[in-house]
């Protein structure tokens, strides 16, 4: 498990420790969601893991989609801090788009379970299968809102570096998906395939950028 993960322990919980208890049962439920399958996982295995009843554990979440929803936004939220620091502290148009790239696919290589388990399995909750990423963002607190809160961080991104100068060759939200296609593609070889023999992780990354920045940027 990753960095984000936390001992999953039982047992009742004092008044004002519910919030312990809700990242107990979303550990729970990423650990069964991986070792299990999403749709192998019932609500009663979650309740197990984390030694209270199923009704218990109803008082959090009123099912498997809204845990699933709930890691994903766990997952993006911190993503966007790392976002949030690049936008304050990089102001060059085509180094920040750089940037942004860099610090999705090293986020995802520094955390390949959630990786996995947003991006590399059949976990994607109905409400999420038709809009995904395009999922409207007037309500940040949208229960798995946060891919369409990175995406519509990355598309502003994107259109403020052409009205800095530089040329897109394409519209922006179309760029945005090539990016993430590109540093996904990328991401996933590494993570799946972690023995295979390939060549320097940095060069890798590197050139994976290059690449994508001279398909989205026309030079001038």
């Amino acid at each position: 498990m990753s960095d984000f993960s936390s001992p999953v322990t039982g047992g009742r919980k004092k008044r004002g420790e519910g919030h312990t208890r809700r990242e107990e049962i979303l550990q729970a439920a990423k650990e069964l969601f991986l070792e299990q399958g999403y749709d192998s996982t019932t609500i009663r295995r979650i309740a197990d893991r984390v030694g209270v009843s199923a009704p218990a554990l109803y008082l959090y979440f009123q099912d498997k989609e809204q845990m699933m929803l709930a890691l994903c936004d766990q997952t993006f939220g911190h993503l966007l801090e790392s976002i949030s620091e690049i936008e304050k502290s990089v102001s060059d148009p085509r180094e920040r788009i750089r940037q942004f790239g860099e610090a999705y696919l090293r986020f995802g290589l520094k955390h390949p379970d959630e990786y996995r388990l947003i991006f590399l399995g059949s976990n994607i909750p109905e409400s999420m299968r038709k809009v995904g990423h395009r999922m409207p963002t007037d309500d940040p607190t949208r229960p798995g809102v946060g891919g369409s809160l990175v995406f519509q961080r990355l598309i502003a991104v994107l259109v403020e570096a052409e009205a800095a100068g530089l040329k897109l060759n394409y519209p922006a939200d179309t760029c945005a998906e090539l990016c993430w296609m590109g540093m996904h593609g990328l991401a996933s070889a590494l993570i799946l395939k972690p023995e295979f023999p390939w060549s320097n992780r940095d060069l890798l990354i590197n050139g994976m950028l290059d690449m994508v920045l001279k398909g989205i940027i026309r030079d001038t």
